[in-house]
């Protein structure tokens, strides 16, 4: 690969980080993505200076940039010898010697994971976090910080009050939920929150019951737990594809009023009903994406004591915080509150305290309400490149969600298609290997948390020539 091709390339991908972002972190991620997706490893890059001036950027910021993959391993440098990629080592699979893996952690490794790649065009999860006011995140944490507040240092005993108290009322404003600050449980987001609830709720070898699709999340963390996966397949409008003979149902894991991956409202009633046939002993609602208006589809009752209620903070604010909330039964709350602290010992006290703080003054609903209302614009537009195209049986319809779901015909190999775009820079998640042997659906699941504005539109514009070429 000669030095004007590396150029032209990285050029590229810098044009296709969103404009919001800082330079310096446009090109970490552009050269961060074509090392490990493009370069080969021991490529030797143009000098800085050619390199800064075909970016359009100051050496300086180039520096910095090329500093931060240093560090990352992802290059070396050597004076007066030039800076060289360094491919990440990826680790195997295939166990050698006596280093043998539980059959559970088996099971979570060859089974669909989280992707390698968590930046760039249409990543799905991915929630907005070049527009969040992270200003007024960091002068709260400098307000928090004060000696008087010495004991946020420490662990906590059951979460930080005040963010309890602040949860309960946010989730009366937001889902139309009365419960008493003691049903909430703070969580290191939502696996931590399922976590829990498998070891506190099941045995090994119980069954939970999981709609197809299914979140791979949650599937991963029951399948670590020890518990056998009952797939119940979900068709929207025409409600659950009930197994013949259903056996004994320990849990049924169902996600709230927005269905992920499929990206669409949820039914309450189809929700009963599969309650109704299974009788589980309890039942996980996973509050995964919301808006104000759409508690209706939830069949959480805080009142109940089989109905548990997982939330998350991830995907309205940014992955990095990991903190989310179980709402629980009464007679549940003190003995699932001690198993947490006995299993995780609980802290992040100070991020607790920054959290509630967010939520008191305000600010979290006034950032639930501005970027849910930019997200239902940039579904719009990607709903509408896609939705005239080939072989595409469905696309989810625009919502104020970070997700949404192209369904195709159900032959299309939608594994491959995923592959094929990734090489383009394009970074989607395929349907089929979330859905049960039996359900034969096929699509694709992306983001549109990581663009928008005139950046959204040519990236559609090009996921759509691309979509038509593969599915031709």
């Amino acid at each position: 690969m000669d030095r004007k091709e590396v150029v032209h390339q990285l050029v590229q991908l810098y044009a296709l980080q969103p404009e919001r972002l800082s330079k310096q972190v446009r090109i970490e991620q552009a050269l961060r993505q074509a090392i490990t997706q493009q370069w080969p490893a021991g490529l030797r890059l143009p000098s800085h200076r050619q390199l800064a001036d075909a970016l359009g950027v100051a050496r300086q910021t180039l520096a910095l940039a090329i500093h931060t993959l240093l560090e990352e391993a992802l290059l070396k440098t050597a004076h007066g010898q030039g800076t060289w990629t360094c491919r990440p080592v990826t680790p195997s699979l295939s166990l050698h010697g006596n280093a043998q893996l539980s059959s559970r952690a088996q099971r979570v490794l060859d089974g669909p994971g989280a992707s390698m790649i968590q930046s760039g065009a249409f990543v799905p999860g991915i929630p907005d976090i070049a527009q969040f006011p992270m200003r007024k995140w960091r002068q709260l944490y400098a307000s928090v910080t004060v000696p008087q507040n010495a004991l946020l240092l420490s662990y906590s005993t059951g979460g930080y009050g005040p963010l309890k108290r602040a949860i309960r009322d946010f989730l009366a404003r937001w889902r139309n939920i009365s419960c008493d600050t003691e049903q909430i449980i703070i969580t290191d987001g939502t696996h931590n929150g399922i976590e829990l609830c498998a070891v506190a709720l099941a045995d090994v070898g119980n069954t939970v019951a999981m709609e197809s699709p299914c979140y791979w999340g949650a599937r991963n963390v029951f399948t670590a737990a020890g518990l056998e996966i009952e797939p119940v397949a979900w068709l929207p409008g025409q409600g659950h594809m009930l197994p013949p003979a259903p056996g004994p149902v320990k849990l049924a894991y169902l996600t709230g009023s927005h269905h992920y991956p499929l990206s669409v409202p949820t039914s309450a009633v189809d929700k009963q009903r599969l309650c109704d046939a299974l009788a589980p002993a309890y039942i996980v609602e996973d509050d995964y994406e919301f808006n104000r208006d759409d508690h209706s589809n939830l069949l959480f009752d805080p009142h109940s004591e089989r109905h548990l209620l997982v939330g998350s903070f991830s995907k309205m604010m940014f992955p990095g915080l990991r903190l989310g909330y179980l709402v629980v039964p009464r007679h549940l709350a003190g003995p699932m509150n001690r198993l947490r602290s006995e299993l995780f010992r609980e802290g992040r006290m100070l991020d607790q305290a920054v959290l509630a703080q967010f939520i008191f003054d305000g600010d979290l609903d006034a950032w639930c309400r501005r970027i849910q209302r930019d997200y239902l614009g940039r579904q719009q537009v990607l709903h509408d490149q896609l939705r005239s195209l080939p072989l595409v049986r469905s696309v989810s319809p625009p919502s104020s969600a970070i997700s949404l779901c192209v369904e195709f015909e159900p032959h299309i190999n939608d594994v491959q298609i995923a592959q094929t775009l990734l090489k383009e820079h394009l970074i989607v998640r395929p349907l089929s290997p979330v859905c049960a042997k039996g359900d034969s659906r096929s699509g694709l699941v992306m983001g549109v948390g990581m663009l928008s504005g005139e950046t959204l539109v040519r990236e559609a514009q090009r996921l759509r020539r691309c979509l038509e070429v593969l599915l031709r």
